[in-house]
């Protein structure tokens, strides 16, 4: 599938491979890390293959429950906000501040503000990075002397398999 203009990551389709996602995400992150001296670690790699496994918002909470149920007993809420921390600090996850919730950067190799597109109804999640709608929003926040320092958009509606 070839990546139309601002378009990160698009809904997934009917059939989609989310293993395919999985491991590139991860051979990614393991690039990424080595090429900035970050540790990657066993904990790390599994945070992020959670919340890959499907392009939805995942809780915290949510990975927690699933890493016990592996059978991680010693995973507890501060090493988990602690690995989310450390996969948002290197841009390998977004946090969605509206579901409190995190999902997977399809394009972690350049910092970028994210526009997120968020079904209502199946909670899919697909991802833009548009240059003129962040020029916008920045040259808007400058006028009023406001300086952005992060800017994350969430907009919510129908995914193109809920509205059929």
């Amino acid at each position: 599938m070839s990546k139309s203009k601002g378009v990160v990551s698009r809904f997934p389709e009917s059939g989609h491979d989310h293993a395919s996602c999985v491991v590139e995400a991860v051979a990614r992150a393991k690039r990424i890390c080595a090429a900035r001296g970050r540790r990657w670690t066993p904990l790390r790699q599994r945070v992020l293959e959670l919340v890959w496994q499907s392009h939805q918002p995942v809780k915290a909470y949510e990975l927690l429950e699933q890493l016990r149920v592996e059978g991680q007993a010693s995973a507890a809420p501060p090493t988990v906000y602690r690995t989310l921390d450390f996969l948002l600090a290197e841009g390998l996850v977004h946090r969605l501040a509206s579901m409190n919730a995190f999902v997977g950067c399809a394009s972690p190799d350049h910092r970028h503000a994210g526009q997120f597109l968020i079904c209502g109804q199946c909670h899919a999640v697909a991802e833009l990075d548009d240059a003129d709608v962040t020029r916008l929003l920045d040259d808007r926040a400058k006028a009023l002397g406001f300086t952005l320092t992060d800017q994350t958009i969430e907009l919510e509606g129908v995914c193109p398999r809920c509205g059929e």
